[in-house]
């Protein structure tokens, strides 16, 4: 999808992502896993073909994003994978009702600060129904000056840098894409931190 609107576009760190995925494909089957600000929905896509449970999920506000995800699900076999409408910072219906996840994904979510709060505190929610679940995600470096490290204090939350090398990503070609080209793209693993801080 070349549309560059935010959820209609194959975005670096989605391929990134995916790679994630594949590399650890054989730990998928099972697992519980929730795509936020899914798009185009190549991670929660991957997950799927590796023998996850994915739900996809974008703003509840972009309907046009929602519907991408439905046909990319489509075009890819996946009929049965659900798609819901998540607006971060939110309580809404979808997300109160949504059952426990393992996983959480989101590639280039941090993209505006002015959501970070509203991801993680959609993130702690997911991870208070599941103290064990773990949100992967990549990010594009855009600023120096964005960071997330106050907002994980005030959640409580911690995270993991995950070098690209340590599976097969840090290169300009994925998978035969030019993407994710030679942007600085990094991973992270967000948990719940322990009660000491760690």
């Amino acid at each position: 999808v070349l549309d560059s609107q935010y959820g209609l576009y194959v975005w670096p760190c989605a391929v990134v992502l995916a790679q994630y995925l594949w590399f650890h494909r054989t730990t998928l089957p099972g697992k519980k896993v929730l795509e936020i600000g899914a798009g185009v929905s190549l991670p929660g896509l991957v997950a799927a073909k590796c023998g996850a449970e994915v739900i996809l999920s974008d703003s509840e506000e972009l309907p046009q994003c929602l519907e991408n995800c439905r046909k990319s699900c489509l075009m890819n076999d996946l009929p049965d994978v659900p798609v819901i409408g998540l607006t971060w910072g939110r309580v809404s219906p979808e997300l109160l009702s949504l059952a426990p996840v393992d996983i959480i994904l989101g590639s280039d979510v941090f993209f505006e600060p002015k959501d970070f709060e509203d991801i993680l505190t959609t993130v702690y929610f997911l991870m208070e129904k599941n103290p064990h679940a773990q949100f992967w995600t990549t990010y594009q470096v855009r600023s120096a000056d964005w960071s997330i490290e106050a907002l994980l204090c005030k959640w409580k939350l911690k995270n993991s840098h995950v070098p690209l090398h340590s599976f097969n990503a840090d290169k300009e070609h994925l998978a035969s894409s030019s993407l994710p080209g030679r942007h600085t793209i990094e991973m992270m693993i967000i948990s719940l931190a322990r009660s000491d801080g760690t």
